[in-house]
């Protein structure tokens, strides 16, 4: 009698195959289920690697501490053993690497990045595509709030003083939509919205806001600081907002007044007429705080606002009366001017100082104009800069004052290494590291300084193998 081996009962639903990015001119249909996924892994684990991208392995140990892991899983649904998950910590890596583009005008594979996430093979286009767009704006935004209580309890915040800004990137999108420009003299041009909020203190994001280029700040500017209040949980009048003149209107304060736990200032806009009401105000209203320097404080009524009166902060700089230059300031509260004006709102430039240091993550291009899809990698870059941000911390200088596209560049995918296994544990062993006692000393004999910190050191996404380290 012929028995039949009814192989079809092995995977009765058969998942569908994923692109992959082989080369740059090669792309290959490769099997994603858990059961491929898993024997790749081990496969190439045991075949041993070696490439100058394995310096990536170097936040894996910063992914455990602010548990990214359960964070994709969270924001995919899925479970650890699918490659959902695994796609997204591709893209976070991505965002360390600093890559933009297609990725067939770029190759990955081969060097030691794919198997830090967990995978056998580098996903194409199409698979990320398809990942970011099944995924909505209140799911990243979601992703942005657990990402953001974590980084808060990690003490990443100090939470007294946020700065807000929108960050406007060159859009070539073929479609309609409002032009903006920087002045008066230039072109207005097309451009993809982010609205940032950051703390003033630590010079980290707390979380951001994409929308379409016809949104304006005073639409949202209310949705942003809901975010970061979900985040920061701040007391009543705990947390000062330090915007721009963008920000200056009615509307606005009257809602951040009526509606949000936060306090608002913001620059008045140099207009004749201020400056007219500034300059017959009697000098000896002013007090004089230093050379060259003084203030005043006076309630100030908004032709449209609906909350009653707010309080000008009014800062005269030079000695002479012939010198003398005034600035106008807007607060929600009343509050010491002097505080506010010379310690607190000179920090809000540290939201430049973010943009220019960090925004190759993922925060200096526009891409699709999809916001499902810019949300979510956008996100995505927002873990892989808190990664960043906590190895670096570990490092010292001069790492620690490194832009992205440096770490990038020197760490990232400069360093030269091979990973294998040993019993139970992943070694990653590096030849050319720099600062390389530091190194040691953070990193040598990982899984035990990791339980000390109370963190698991097997890798979820690396089928609970151990890491460690070596520094030739």
């Amino acid at each position: 009698m012929a028995y039949k081996k009814k192989l079809h009962r092995c995977r009765p639903k058969p998942e569908p195959p994923i692109e992959t990015q082989r080369t740059k001119k090669l792309t290959k249909a490769e099997p994603c289920d858990p059961a491929s996924l898993e024997r790749g892994v081990r496969q190439l684990l045991a075949d041993k690697v070696n490439g100058n991208m394995v310096g990536l392995w170097l936040l894996l140990p910063e992914h455990l501490r602010l548990g990214t892991w359960d964070l994709l899983c969270g924001w995919t649904g899925q479970d650890g053993t699918r490659v959902e998950p695994r796609l997204a910590l591709q893209l976070v890596h991505e965002a360390a690497l600093c890559t933009t583009g297609l990725r067939q005008k770029r190759t990955l594979s081969q060097k030691g990045f794919e198997l830090a996430h967990g995978l056998p093979f580098v996903a194409a286009d199409q698979a990320i595509h398809q990942l970011l767009g099944s995924h909505t704006v209140a799911e990243a935004q979601a992703l942005q709030i657990a990402l953001g209580q974590i980084r808060r309890a990690s003490g990443h915040y100090n939470g007294k003083l946020l700065a807000i800004d929108p960050h406007r990137m060159r859009s070539y999108s073929k479609r309609q939509m409002r032009r903006h420009r920087d002045n008066e003299v230039d072109k207005p041009t097309k451009v993809a919205q982010t609205f940032f909020a950051l703390d003033a203190d630590t010079g980290q994001p707390v979380c951001f806001l994409n929308t379409t280029s016809a949104r304006t700040v005073t639409q949202a500017t209310p949705e942003l600081l809901d975010l970061a209040a979900r985040i920061l949980s701040p007391k009543t009048g705990e947390t000062l907002v330090l915007a721009d003149a963008e920000h200056f209107s009615a509307e606005l304060l009257d809602q951040v007044r009526s509606v949000t736990c936060f306090d608002l200032l913001v620059p008045m806009p140099n207009y004749p007429s201020l400056q007219k009401q500034i300059q017959a105000i009697a000098p000896e209203q002013f007090t004089r705080r230093w050379a060259g320097y003084a203030t005043t404080r006076l309630p100030y009524e908004l032709t449209h606002s609906q909350s009653g009166a707010f309080y000008q902060f009014i800062q005269r700089q030079g000695e002479r009366e012939q010198d003398w230059t005034f600035s106008a300031f807007l607060s929600t509260t009343d509050r010491d001017e002097v505080d506010a004006l010379t310690l607190d709102y000179p920090k809000r430039w540290h939201v430049e100082e973010f943009f220019n240091t960090h925004q190759a993550l993922g925060w200096k291009r526009a891409g699709t104009m999809n916001l499902n899809i810019r949300y979510g990698q956008m996100t995505m870059a927002l873990i892989a800069q808190a990664a960043i941000h906590q190895f670096r911390q570990r490092l010292g200088e001069p790492i620690s004052t490194w832009d992205a596209e440096h770490s990038a560049k020197s760490l990232f995918r400069g360093l030269d290494g091979d990973v294998r296994v040993r019993q139970d544990t992943i070694v990653v062993t590096y030849y050319n590291a720099p600062n390389v006692e530091r190194l040691r000393e953070y990193y040598e004999n990982l899984p035990d300084k990791l339980q000390q910190e109370n963190v698991n050191p097997r890798i979820p996404w690396l089928y609970d193998f151990k890491l460690d380290f070596r520094f030739m």
